[in-house]
């Protein structure tokens, strides 16, 4: 093995290491004024612009931990989080897929970034579509995971699921993480959930994203999804036949965390995809 490579390796596991601990990599992280929010975000590595957006009641550390040291190889990565998540404190209005893409939007305004690869898993991916439906000079390429144009879009146990849920039942990583960075405190934390409870029971709505926009959206995407997702499978293969210029990718064996439970596939997929040469695919 060469030294770089090996040094590329060490650097890269403890990324990972702190990213999965919530300790941030040296001084990764900063903030931005946008739409009364201080929003957070990090950048890693140099090269082309990629964004990267979480998934619902997630962060940065807990989404892509596996995937920020190999895209920084090749990539100028940034990575952000979205109102009421992680260190972004809570606003008093709502949580909608078209309120987090317009913030994002102006944050990529103020870092005076346009024609970006984006990459979102989950709630990230809808905001992702969003995004490129209403601002597509701000996107280059798309990969959205898990993603889903209305709540039937979910499989109804999914949905029972949300329903049932409570505050008291988030218990795992995400919740450690948010009572340990949210500038809004520990207690806050039934606020956001039940935001993103409400979000993910009534929303997308037409107002964000649908399927006309989606048509529109002339950006290349791939399109991923786990065999055991929480997305319908029809409701992927809709998304996928709107699009113009779309791949799809179905994950055997893979439920809604394809990031987190399948980077040895995901990564060297989405970087070849966001590398190749063809701009934009023939329509099918």
């Amino acid at each position: 093995m060469k030294t770089t490579t090996f040094l590329g390796a060490v650097l890269a596991l403890g990324l990972v290491l702190s990213l999965r601990a919530g300790e941030a990599a040296p001084d990764p992280g900063a903030y931005a004024t946008v739409h009364g929010l201080r929003m957070y975000y990090q950048v890693y590595g140099k090269g082309p612009p990629l964004l990267l957006l979480h998934g619902g009641l997630q962060t940065i550390a807990s989404s892509f931990a596996k995937q920020i040291p190999v895209f920084a190889e090749s990539h100028r990565v940034i990575a952000v989080e979205q109102m009421g998540h992680g260190h972004t404190g809570d606003a008093d209005r709502e949580l909608t897929y078209r309120g987090m893409a317009e913030d994002t939007a102006e944050l990529l305004r103020q870092l005076g970034l346009a024609d970006v690869d984006v990459v979102g898993w989950s709630d990230g991916g809808i905001v992702a579509l969003v995004l490129a439906a209403h601002h597509p000079k701000l996107v280059r390429r798309l990969v959205v995971s898990g993603v889903n144009l209305r709540p039937d879009g979910c499989t109804e146990d999914f949905l029972a699921h949300v329903r049932a849920l409570k505050p008291s039942d988030m218990k795992g990583l995400d919740r450690r993480e948010y009572d340990k960075v949210s500038p809004d405190g520990p207690a806050h934390y039934a606020v956001v959930f039940h935001k993103v409870q409400d979000l993910w029971l009534t929303a997308p709505v037409p107002e964000d994203i649908d399927d006309a926009q989606l048509a529109e959206i002339q950006a290349p995407t791939l399109v991923m999804v786990g065999d055991h997702d929480i997305i319908r499978p029809e409701h992927t293969m809709e998304i996928y036949q709107h699009l113009p210029h779309a791949q799809l990718c179905i994950l055997p064996g893979t439920s809604h965390n394809t990031f987190d439970r399948r980077p040895e596939w995901v990564n060297p997929m989405v970087l070849s995809f966001l590398a190749e040469k063809k701009e934009v695919p023939p329509v099918r």
